[in-house]
């Protein structure tokens, strides 16, 4: 797999009876296929556990929504202390460009959850965005907050 601009971690990988590769996720609790976008997702999450201090436990990844009667999945949710979403967070290939079109797709999806962070990486860019609901406007941050941060902004 690519190098990242994240720190290297060790996970469990096998390679399954069909000859690919799978990777344990630990927030499912289960093997995953490994691709490109799981590569990258399974260590912004480690990274935002170890680093970031963000409690695995609020943390859930492909959680399913509903929008517009459409099944949909975000990439990873976060939840605050009370169990709504804090951060929707979505995940592309490292050669796939954070685009504009990634922006929209994960609005789309706070339209349901209403998280106050939206998150984008493709493990080479890291993306964080803050949602003033009230003023209706957004920001970026210059960097990735800890967990505490973002719930002490509450």
């Amino acid at each position: 797999m690519v190098e990242l601009n994240l720190p290297e971690y060790s996970f469990k990988v096998k390679k399954t009876e069909g000859g690919s590769w799978a990777i344990w996720d630990r927030l499912r609790d289960r093997w995953v296929a490994l691709t490109p976008e799981e590569w990258v997702r399974q260590h912004f999450v480690e990274w935002l556990i170890t680093e970031k201090h963000f409690p695995a436990a609020l943390m859930g990844n492909e959680v399913s929504l509903t929008q517009n009667g459409i099944a949909r999945r975000c990439d990873t949710v976060v939840a605050d202390r009370t169990g709504n979403p804090l951060v929707i967070i979505e995940y592309k290939a490292p050669h796939i460009n954070v685009t504009q079109k990634v922006f929209d797709q994960i609005v789309r999806y706070n339209m349901v959850l209403r998280a106050r962070y939206l998150m984008v990486s493709n493990g080479l860019e890291h993306y964080c965005c803050q949602i003033d609901y009230e003023n209706s406007s957004y920001r970026f941050l210059e960097e990735i907050p800890c967990y505490e941060s973002l719930v002490d902004i509450l």
